[in-house]
């Protein structure tokens, strides 16, 4: 049974920040996502303060964020990365099961990595995901390195919007369909 304390909240400006950049998409009418809450049991809570000490989850939880962009089925997951080796510990087998299947359905499943040390966001397709797991399957690496990523997935800056990942979508798209052909 995994447990929650204050460590849980490591990730939490960067879905922050994907929150403010999904509010902006739904203004803008491009896109419904929402976060997906994590059900968890309260044990402890500091009944001076009202906060939760210590809980555990009360299922596995499959991704961050699920949703609809202009009319496609869209779930993703939030991680942090403060250095260029990303352990594939920080992903969980029934979220690869989770994702191969929404995709299996016509949907685009993907992470957004955040790498803080090079203050860089990052669109992780799901394929390319799902290759790195099967290596580690296999025996080779369980870590992938940044300079095994495509360059051309690092989400560029754009203003007004904090973590523009519609367009490294849309490639990702595109690169499916050229597959499909």
């Amino acid at each position: 049974m995994a447990t929650w304390n204050s460590r849980g909240l490591r990730g939490s400006t960067l879905e922050d920040m994907i929150n403010r950049t999904n509010e902006k998409y739904l203004e803008s009418g491009l896109a419904l996502i929402q976060k997906i809450p994590t059900p968890i049991t309260p044990v402890k809570i500091d009944k001076e303060n009202h906060h939760i000490t210590l809980a555990y989850f009360d299922q596995k939880s499959t991704v961050d964020y699920i949703g609809a962009v202009q009319g496609i089925p869209v779930c993703f997951d939030a991680k942090e990365c403060a250095v260029d080796t990303f352990s594939l510990q920080n992903i969980h087998e029934h979220q690869v099961e989770f994702m191969r299947q929404f995709e299996k359905q016509g949907g685009v499943a993907f992470f957004i990595i955040f790498y803080s040390a090079r203050n860089l966001f990052y669109y992780l397709p799901f394929e390319t995901l799902f290759t790195f797991w099967q290596r580690a399957k296999n025996g080779g690496r369980k870590s992938f390195r940044f300079e095994e990523l495509s360059p051309e997935y690092v989400i560029p800056k754009k203003q007004g919007i904090l973590v523009p990942y519609l367009d490294s979508m849309q490639k990702d798209l595109s690169q499916k369909d050229s597959k499909e052909r």
